[in-house]
């Protein structure tokens, strides 16, 4: 629960940013929806990005984070009926482990 209350936060969040603050999301990504299959695979081939985290966000919306090597990363959010919109994009994603006996 307290995993999903932060995601749900996380998520609100972010909305609220690209709409309260227009131009720092267009600094860094235009809105792009498609087919979610359509947008898997161009983060694949153009950008080498993988399904680094996923969050379901209600009954209808799953929110999706995709990585690469080089440390680009993607936030998309895709709906039950196939559709996904790029939400926001970035660069220097750092993934931190979890240590040993902590707490999740």
């Amino acid at each position: 629960m307290k995993r999903t209350m932060l995601t749900r936060f996380t998520a609100m969040a972010l909305v609220a940013v690209a709409i309260f603050y227009p131009g720092l999301g267009a600094s860094q990504a235009m809105l792009a929806c498609a087919k979610r299959v359509d947008l898997v695979g161009f983060l694949s081939d153009h950008l080498s990005e993988k399904l680094s985290a996923v969050g379901k966000l209600d009954t209808s919306t799953i929110l999706e984070v995709y990585t690469a090597d080089s440390g680009n990363w993607t936030l998309m959010l895709s709906d039950v009926s196939g559709r996904s919109c790029i939400i926001l994009n970035g660069e220097s994603w750092e993934s931190i482990p979890v240590l040993p006996g902590q707490k999740t």
